[in-house]
């Protein structure tokens, strides 16, 4: 095989020493600073990088034009890095891996309007804010992707005693973002406050510290890595959501939820119809052993392009639209409209202000929010076209999925988080 599986890319390597430079720097900075010896690599990490992130949970400060490149910068490394890793460690590259991810791109947003709401105490306020938010999320993915696939390879077991441990490890780790969460929310000072309507959040802790075994006869397609991920994802997610419940009980005067019929509503009837309109295709392309976007093992992507094949021309002739079928696609389609609409409403029927450098860019040159709102409906034409056309070599796969990843951690979390401020009303 002319590319083995385990075998890294030039780029993989330099994005992986990349990122031990910069975790180097960083905790250099940083333990200088404790140390109390004054040098420029601290002043200059604390003036561009941690002072914005604490002054974001009190202020909603927090983006400059150094600080914003670099973190575009590192998350586009992360993703080459950890594709690599990924392969390495045989994780699932399929679709699926996409879906079990998704519930965090909703535990993010929701905690992120947790902290919004003002409801965390100051210990855990820094870690719901930009770009903490981020690492916080990939820590709860790899603690829970590291118990399943220990599970999954913890010698022979038989498949219905995988599952009842994964259910176990997904339970505890749900559990302890209850404790986590609650133990914090409970000490800040809204849940002190007189008034305060906690029964939401005990209603929804239990339900999420039940959804292993509510669920236990789903997710069965799964592996174990995609289940315990995806379990522990959305247990968080209802812990998080129950806490805004329970802001939204305290104070339903300020509800307002017509945002939430058009923001989520109208994307997610896109992403339904794109999906509906691709699965013919990508179903007939399946039945031949084939992906839109894919190449066969060991086929790099010159080969392909000088192949000529009825196989080539069949998978020419759907690709366009088989790729609507996959949720790396209607998933980031969806997701750039949601974010459109939460950025467009929010600033023009709402008052509110927005933050990132770009974005703001935009909306200023134009004189109005909503044509940030048609950007981001052809932002999601280009990112259908690209998919469409894009050829990933088979060991590339996990790249597509994290590449995909990356357009909803950019996209539709912050569109989930400004709808969700724009119906608390905070």
């Amino acid at each position: 095989m002319a590319n083995p599986l385990e075998e890294m890319y030039d780029y993989e390597k330099w994005a992986t020493n990349a990122l031990l430079l910069v975790g180097g720097l960083l905790f250099g900075g940083v333990a200088l600073n404790v140390l109390g010896i004054e040098n420029p690599l601290t002043d200059f990490l604390y003036q561009y990088y941690l002072d914005p992130i604490i002054g974001e949970s009190s202020s909603d400060v927090g983006y400059n034009t150094i600080n914003t490149l670099t973190y575009a910068a590192l998350l586009g490394l992360f993703a080459l890095a950890l594709a690599a890793w990924l392969r390495r460690l045989g994780i699932d590259p399929s679709d699926a891996t996409i879906l079990a991810l998704v519930p965090y791109v909703f535990w993010a947003a929701f905690g992120e309007v947790v902290e919004d709401a003002g409801m965390f105490d100051a210990t855990l306020e820094l870690y719901f804010v930009s770009p903490g938010i981020h690492f916080q999320t990939a820590v709860w993915v790899v603690i829970a992707g590291a118990a399943g696939y220990r599970i999954a390879n913890s010698g022979s077991v038989a498949e219905e005693e995988l599952g009842t441990r994964v259910d176990s490890a997904a339970t505890l780790l749900i559990g302890l973002q209850i404790v986590i969460y609650y133990l914090s929310i409970d000490s800040g000072s809204l849940a002190s406050s007189e008034g305060f309507n906690a029964l939401p959040m005990a209603l929804f802790g239990i339900t999420a510290f039940l959804l292993p075994t509510l669920l236990k006869g789903c997710l069965t397609s799964f592996t174990p890595v995609q289940r315990s991920v995806c379990l522990v994802g959305l247990g968080g997610s209802l812990v998080l959501f129950g806490a805004l419940c329970s802001y939204a009980a305290t104070f339903p005067d300020d509800l307002t939820l017509w945002p939430l019929a058009v923001v989520i509503g109208l994307p997610a009837v896109l992403a339904y119809k794109m999906h509906q309109i691709g699965l013919p295709a990508a179903s007939q392309l399946a039945e031949r052993g084939f992906v839109a976007g894919i190449l066969p093992p060991s086929m790099t992507e010159d080969e392909y392009e000088e192949l000529e094949s009825p196989d080539k021309d069949l998978i020419e002739s759907l690709r366009n639209k088989a790729v609507m079928a996959s949720p790396a696609v209607y998933l980031a389609v969806s997701g750039q409209l949601l974010d459109g609409l939460a950025t467009g409403i929010g600033i023009q029927e709402f008052g509110y202000v927005e933050k990132h450098l770009l974005s703001a860019e935009i909306i200023e040159t134009f004189g109005t929010a909503y044509a940030f709102t048609g950007i981001k409906l052809v932002l999601g034409a280009l990112i259908w076209y690209v998919f469409a056309r894009l050829n990933f070599e088979h060991r590339q796969q996990h790249l597509r999925i994290l590449i995909a990843v990356v357009i909803l951690a950019v996209g539709m979390a912050p569109g989930l988080r400004d709808v969700g401020r724009l119906a608390l009303g905070v």
